[in-house]
């Protein structure tokens, strides 16, 4: 997949942040909050290809767009997400109603409506969730009944509900996913068709600038060639194509989201003194409440880039990466906001204070596009198949990799995410010996485990490697920031399986010693310091100017 050049992208970021400068202020993006409006004026404007033209970004240039890969959107997805979640939902929304089309569509299906979205700055809406489905799209009820002249199918009728979608009331198109008679399908319908209806919209906890409507179908006529690829039965499999590039798109959101809180808590920090001194100063602030979020933030972007990378290098699939994405940036974006709140005090509950805003906005990147326990789920059920194909040498084979990294550079925690994935590879060989996976909350536990050592592991990998441009950290912070992580990442590993396999009932009285804890207790030297000189950094990078 092609990338933007570095100017073009440059002046993307750039023009999008003058825009929210001077139209985005934080007065008017609380009072959208306030009154749970959706800005149809800045939706518009944010299309608009004489002023943005966002929606470009993920239409290629053959059909009028700018042809941007996973990276691109990734670096624009989280400034969107740092200035506000719920317009970032809207225009996430017409990205992953495009998908289908991206997929799946025939090569006129895509000029035509690809084309119209680009040159018409088109809302769009994506239709697969259904009250009693969520993430499960395989129970869909909603169905689509061809319709035939002399043996002919020239359309079909859908009929069911749809629930949670975001643009729901206010898109143009919609791609709705429906049951046809040889299987899930995937089809475009446009509004105001005769039968075609949405719900109020809901009033929800949070991204309340964002649109999210039922819809209700009731015979919706929609022609033949409105059938995505023209073909029945491929609709579950055009949706699963892109989970790895949809599910990094919203770990990004948390990624960005929570960084927008720890940056306003630094700078509070900066302003507010306590006991005599600024809590900037104040170990029992920022070592509790700014730096792991900064750790698990950073670990974050290492693993979103590294999927990005490779998806712009022609990979297909990588929903697990991408599952491993979306899991650990949304529970990192969640878990900065919610300690921002605490970290301004009394300040942080009130709705004059924007980390109370972020923090109900960013919830919703744990929930929406497959919940953390679904993504839990997923990794643990395609990494424990890893584990088994390859004899229980996939983390250790990996392990050793990481060996040669930290040979090479020795700073950047390699040795310490090796230590995770060996202690990993030991709970997996355990859960198979004892069959403790038998155990339904065992098997999401792994996928809590698995996260958090891979994201160790890749930081380490890259810190040096794929210095990122996405932030103004220098090598040593992001090194110190890879060595905190990957420590905390092998003692969670070590101790949460040690309890988890023993509470399930593992046989082997040595487990302790096989995990290598004591090892791993001693590679908690140093962090105190690490902690504190990335404090330090902190402050005098996103403290007050």
């Amino acid at each position: 997949m092609a990338r933007l050049d570095a100017e073009t992208l440059d002046l993307i970021l750039s023009t999008l942040k003058k825009y929210a400068a001077r139209k985005l202020t934080p007065e008017f993006l609380l009072e959208l909050d306030h009154h749970d409006r959706f800005p149809h004026e800045v939706l518009q404007e944010l299309y608009d290809p004489g002023q943005l033209g966002l929606q470009l970004l993920f239409i290629p240039e053959e059909y009028g767009g700018l042809g941007g890969g996973a990276y691109d959107i990734y670096r624009v997805a989280e400034l969107m997400a740092a200035i506000d979640l719920g317009i970032a939902t809207g225009v996430l929304a017409t990205f992953l109603g495009t998908d289908p089309l991206n997929v799946g569509g025939t090569d006129d299906q895509k000029a035509l409506w690809l084309g119209r979205i680009a040159d018409e700055s088109l809302l769009m809406a994506y239709g697969a969730t259904e009250p009693q489905a969520g993430s499960d799209l395989a129970a869909l009820t909603t169905k689509a009944v061809p319709v035939e002249e002399n043996g002919v199918v020239t359309g079909y009728k859908i009929t069911g509900r749809k629930q949670w979608i975001s643009n729901g009331g206010v898109a143009d198109l919609y791609t709705i996913l429906a049951i046809a008679p040889n299987g899930p399908s995937w089809f475009v319908v446009e509004k105001d068709v005769p039968g075609f209806s949405h719900g109020k919209s809901e009033d929800k906890h949070g991204i309340r600038a964002s649109n999210t409507a039922a819809l209700f179908l009731e015979d919706v006529y929609v022609p033949a060639d409105r059938l995505v690829g023209l073909k029945e039965g491929n609709g579950l499999a055009q949706a699963q194509a892109v989970f790895g590039y949809t599910r990094l798109m919203v770990g990004t959101f948390g990624l960005g989201a929570g960084w927008e809180a720890l940056r306003r808590t630094i700078k509070y920090s900066q302003e507010r003194a306590q006991g005599g001194s600024l809590l900037s100063e104040k170990q029992g602030y920022t070592h509790k409440l700014i730096v792991p979020n900064a750790a698990r933030l950073e670990a974050s972007r290492a693993y979103i880039e590294w999927v990005a990378y490779r998806l712009d290098g022609g990979e297909h699939g990588l929903q697990t990466e991408g599952a491993v994405a979306k899991y650990f940036a949304t529970e990192a974006g969640n878990k900065a906001a919610e300690d921002a709140i605490q970290g301004h005090g009394g300040y942080g509950y009130t709705k004059e204070y924007m980390v109370e805003k972020i923090k109900r906005d960013v919830r919703i990147t744990t929930i929406y596009e497959g919940t953390s326990e679904i993504m839990e789920w997923t990794i643990a059920r395609d990494r424990w198949q890893s584990h088994l194909k390859t004899r229980g040498t996939f983390y250790r084979d990996w392990a050793a990799r990481l060996d040669t990294v930290h040979a090479a550079e020795p700073q950047n925690g390699a040795n310490f995410a090796a230590l995770a994935l060996r202690a990993l590879a030991c709970v997996l060989d355990r859960c198979w010996q004892d069959k403790l996976t038998r155990n339904q909350h065992i098997l999401f536990r792994l996928g809590e485990l698995i996260a958090w050592a891979e994201t160790a592991a890749i930081f380490a990998e890259f810190v040096v490697q794929r210095p990122t441009e996405a932030i103004a950290l220098d090598i040593p912070t992001r090194q110190a920031l890879s060595r905190i992580h990957a420590r905390e990442a092998a003692l969670k590993v070590a101790a949460d399986g040690l309890h988890w396999t023993i509470a399930a009932g593992q046989t082997d009285p040595n487990l302790p010693n096989s995990l290598n804890l004591p090892a791993i207790y001693q590679a908690q030297g140093g962090l105190m310091e690490d902690m504190d000189f990335v404090a330090g950094k902190l402050n005098s990078l996103f403290g007050s100017k």
